[in-house]
């Protein structure tokens, strides 16, 4: 195996073994071999008189128990483990060049209990080099569709090819979700966006997503389509809609997004509330 194509990152803690059976079940669905690596945070700066004395032994001991433990939770074989050393997100950033996915826990040792999305996680599915999984909520099986947030520009590709390619191997439904706002006359006032009645204007857009979808439902002609058109903001409608998925797939990037990010306001607000695994595809 001389390049793993599902990296898991283990620390230890619950949300890393989360991380380790989802991962572990993707890989028997896309039939592909995980490498769980855990990150030394060494400081080497720092430590320089203490390398290769007690304290790095014991650190180094401490990390080959951590991926050891790891592997239990994935099957025996196609499984390797490894260990980094530096700066947990850096390292992870670093490993994603070289993997087809990357797969985080929601949080890790670090950081405040009440935050919903750990620091480390949140910078790597922000400038990682390959599609990133954060397993939250409800890391194991469940009945439900795979769902898709699709934009109307030229990056809803890959989204919508990973999107086909999760339905298709997980047996069950694909929905699309497509939010928009529609033109309003002034006289209408300050009505929020899901209160505006707009039927023409909702028939065009459906109209334009089923016309996007066209080729991707010939290509994956066994995956059972349902489309949902709503005035409200995509991450209300995702993360309303991940309490009864299995996933939910988005883009890298949204509008307005700070230049040299991946990942727009969309994703981070799922990666804070979402109630199933986060799949952010570049």
């Amino acid at each position: 195996m001389r390049i793993p194509a599902i990296v898991v990152a283990v620390d230890g803690t619950e949300h890393s073994r989360a991380a380790v059976r989802w991962a572990a079940r993707e890989a028997e669905l896309s039939h592909r071999p995980l490498l769980l690596t855990h990150v030394m945070d060494w400081d080497w700066a720092a430590e320089r008189y203490a390398f290769g004395g007690h304290q790095f032994e014991a650190a180094r001991r401490f990390a080959e128990g951590v991926v050891a433990r790891a592997a239990q939770e994935a099957p025996p074989e196609g499984v390797e483990t490894g260990v980094a050393i530096g700066d947990a997100a850096a390292q992870l950033i670093i490993a994603s060049e070289g993997a087809d996915l990357l797969v985080l826990g929601s949080r890790g040792r670090g950081g405040f209990a009440g935050l919903h999305l750990g620091s480390v996680s949140q910078r790597v599915a922000m400038h990682a080099k390959c599609p990133v999984v954060v397993v939250r909520g409800r890391d194991l099986p469940v009945e439900g569709p795979v769902a898709v947030g699709v934009a109307d520009d030229d990056s809803a590709a890959g989204v919508l090819e990973a999107a086909f390619t999760a339905a298709r191997a997980r047996g069950t439904t694909l929905s699309v979700i497509r939010s928009y706002l529609p033109a309003v006359p002034a006289y209408w006032g300050h009505l929020p966006p899901a209160q505006v009645h707009t039927p023409e204007q909702d028939e065009t857009e459906r109209a334009r997503l089923t016309a996007q979808l066209a080729p991707w439902r010939e290509k994956f002609p066994d995956v059972p389509v349902e489309l949902l058109l709503s005035h409200d903001s995509a991450a209300a409608l995702l993360v309303g809609v991940s309490h009864g998925t299995q996933l939910v797939v988005v883009g890298t990037r949204g509008h307005g997004v700070i230049a040299g990010t991946l990942l727009g306001s969309t994703g981070l607000q799922l990666l804070h509330h979402a109630d199933c695994p986060v799949l952010i595809v570049r």
